[in-house]
């Protein structure tokens, strides 16, 4: 039988009977109220440290298993301020409480709805009781608490949920001061010459395929980022003359990127500002690759937003597929390097969202032992003490399935990550690790994206998998959108990468590491200012 306390509610008799109270001298009437001030008090402190509880895992304290998990220590503080002075009631709410904290998850949802929704309410009943009735029925008193637990953890885990999506469409938007940007570049190049000017310039284009030089590329669409990751660059270089940025691009993003590049020319370096429409394609076996790429993202693309399962699992997929790198051609033509420069035996692969801070000709210079690509993270976690720099490759990868299982690589194993690599180009044509990514891409979407959540670097670790050359960690810092570094890694770190939702051209950035970004643009800049962008 489910009871419900009331102002109206009757009494339960000993006998089982529903009486009126009967008077009760004045000093007894006294002590029992006293006593009863007392269970409810201590149930009330718990309530409080409940609260406080919530709180605390809020800021990422782990206090106990799951808020029902620490009810049995809360329920026993009114025991424990009050010893045995309330006897036979303290002993029967505790009796009662046990009980109901095995069956809390049974409780009928109308209800935990129909708790009380703060302190004040609950009190407030509890005075009603107590002032009209001679005894409490401690079933009904815990079962009421009970609810009102349960009513509060829905609600912590409903607000965590809610702060979770906001953070998260906030890290999905575009500022309009980037919208602005592109507006006026692109404005600029249609009525100034000066914007519309080459580059690199023509007596720089022998630099563009000069193997003496150090070259670098960025993959973007981005023209804010690629402007500070080449600026920073070029700053923290010793010899900047020997700079050459290759800068690739798609067709929409590609005038307002060469607007910029050609009014703020980045001299002794030399900047190349290419779209995919630019590229002279003479080997018909490179564009059909680079074709494939591109029809197997967007197959993938249609095909995620196509998968039909629960509103939970759908409402999560659109917020991943709203990612601006999760479906973007982009970001998964990093795998056509080769084709890209045919004429370059080496590059080095930056992610948009870095700030450069140390010179770059070590990680030029480093011995790839006949690998193709050297990066941070790729070594296996007894030769750091047993710890990944960042993620093992079984938090990318699903290894519960067959298709990746049989393939024999080691999830316990360190994953590397895009943001700051060093490529053999040469190494990288005599092998099949192109083709190796592509198929892979496709195996992922015939698996109805089991195999990993879409992304462009689960199939790049299966592809390159035995031709990563580890190198030193202090060359990459990731992780910056995710946290604070410590301060003497921010310090001596080469390359600071903002990987994370919380990117250095929004709002949601860390104020600290924002303000190092934002240290790399010309605050005099009349595109800059007019958009808001610098103050």
């Amino acid at each position: 039988m489910r009871l419900y306390i009331t102002a109206a509610a009757a009494a339960v008799a000993d006998d089982g009977g529903l009486t009126k109270p009967n008077k009760a001298p004045q000093h007894m009437q006294a002590a029992r109220r006293g006593c009863r001030s007392a269970v409810v008090t201590g149930l009330l402190a718990g309530l409080l440290l409940f609260r406080a509880a919530l709180l605390a895992v809020e800021t990422g304290a782990s206090l106990c298993p799951s808020a029902t998990g620490c009810l049995g220590w809360r329920a026993g503080l009114g025991d424990w301020l009050y010893g045995g002075g309330c006897g036979d009631a303290t002993e029967e709410f505790m009796k009662q409480w046990r009980r109901s904290h095995r069956e809390a998850s049974l409780l009928d949802p109308v209800v935990v709805e129909a708790a009380p929704d703060s302190l004040n309410g609950l009190m407030a009943e509890m005075d009603t009781i107590l002032a009209t009735y001679d005894r409490l029925d401690m079933e009904v008193v815990v079962v009421k608490i009970m609810a009102m637990l349960l009513k509060m953890d829905r609600k912590v885990k409903s607000s965590r949920i809610q702060a979770m999506f906001n953070r998260q469409l906030a890290s999905l938007g575009i500022p309009k001061s980037m919208h602005c940007l592109a507006l006026r570049l692109a404005k600029e190049f249609s009525v100034n010459a000066a914007a519309r000017s080459p580059v690199p310039l023509p007596q720089y284009a022998p630099r563009l395929t000069d193997a003496s030089r150090l070259h670098i590329a960025l993959v973007t669409d981005n023209i804010l980022a690629a402007a500070v990751a080449v600026a920073s660059a070029v700053s923290s270089s010793a010899d900047p003359s020997s700079l050459v940025f290759h800068v690739v691009t798609d067709k929409k993003s590609y005038v307002p990127m060469h607007s910029w590049f050609a009014l703020h020319p980045v001299s002794p370096a030399v900047v190349e500002v290419k779209g995919l429409h630019q590229f002279d394609w003479r080997d018909g076996d490179a564009i059909a690759s680079v074709m494939r790429t591109i029809d197997e993202v967007q197959k993938s693309s249609l095909g995620y937003h196509q998968l039909y399962d629960g509103v939970a699992e759908r409402e999560l997929r659109r917020l991943e597929a709203s990612k601006p790198s999760t479906f973007s051609p982009l970001n998964y033509l990093k795998i056509h390097l080769p084709e890209f420069f045919p004429e370059l035996r080496r590059i080095i692969l930056l992610d948009d969202d870095v700030v450069v801070r140390k010179d770059l000709a070590g990680l030029w210079e480093q011995d790839l032992d006949g690998n193709i690509m050297g990066a941070v993270g790729a070594h296996r976690p007894a030769a750091d003490g047993g710890i990944c720099i960042e993620s093992a490759l079984g938090e990318h990868l699903n290894f519960s399935d067959p298709a990746l299982s049989s393939l024999g690589l080691d999830g316990l194993h360190c994953a590397w990550s895009w943001g700051a690599n060093i490529m053999d180009l040469d190494a990288w044509r005599r092998t099949n690790v192109t083709e190796t990514y592509q198929l892979w891409l496709q195996k992922n979407r015939e698996s109805e994206f089991r195999l990993w959540k879409m992304a462009s670097l689960p199939p790049a670790l299966i592809a390159f998998d035995g031709r990563v050359q580890a190198i030193e960690p202090l060359w990459h810092l990731p992780g910056l959108g995710w946290r604070m570094p410590d301060p003497d890694l921010l310090k001596f770190s080469a390359v600071l990468h903002f990987s994370g939702p919380r990117k250095p051209w929004l709002e949601i950035a860390f104020p600290e590491l924002r303000q190092l970004w934002l240290g790399h643009l010309n605050v005099s800049d009349s595109f800059l200012r007019g958009c808001g962008i610098v103050e």
